[in-house]
């Protein structure tokens, strides 16, 4: 009897999360908001979207979000408007471009250059000096000498 109650209360939570007040009347454009919510960094909380985060921040960015919307602006033109306010770090899924690239290409640079070490290494040790003559027989007297 505890758990479908427990359940209701889970529910009941989730529901007064988002608060009905900030809703669009346009289900079709609370929906568009909703889903660049889930594009948009909350800028305090850095790996959450704005739908999830509870910042201030966060229910900021949602309203702008909702104006742009109701302004009849595309997604493009809302994310342009973010972007050109806070910078790409406001997108969870920043576009590549020159100035990321090295952080999108970096990783995999880094491994390359790992593997092409190994290789150099690698190939370094299976090349094996010769010992010159003198060495040898130095080599076989301290061998001699050795306890067995």
């Amino acid at each position: 009897m505890k758990r479908p109650l427990l359940i209701l209360a889970a529910v009941a939570c989730m529901g007064a999360a988002a608060d009905p007040a900030e809703r669009l009347v346009d289900p079709v454009a609370e929906h568009r908001a909703k889903a660049l919510f889930n594009e948009i960094r909350c800028l305090v909380c850095q790996n959450e979207s704005i739908d999830d985060s509870q910042a201030p921040l966060a229910a900021d960015l949602r309203r702008i979000v909702r104006e742009q919307v109701s302004a009849g602006r595309s997604d493009k033109d809302v994310l342009d408007f973010l972007t050109a306010r806070y910078g790409a770090f406001v997108l969870l899924k920043p576009p590549f471009d020159m100035g990321n690239a090295l952080l999108w290409l970096g990783p995999f640079l880094l491994v390359l250059g790992g593997l092409g070490g190994l290789a150099y290494v690698s190939r370094r040790r299976e090349t094996a000096v010769a010992l010159s003559p003198e060495e040898e027989r130095r080599l076989q007297s301290v061998l001699d000498q050795a306890p067995d």
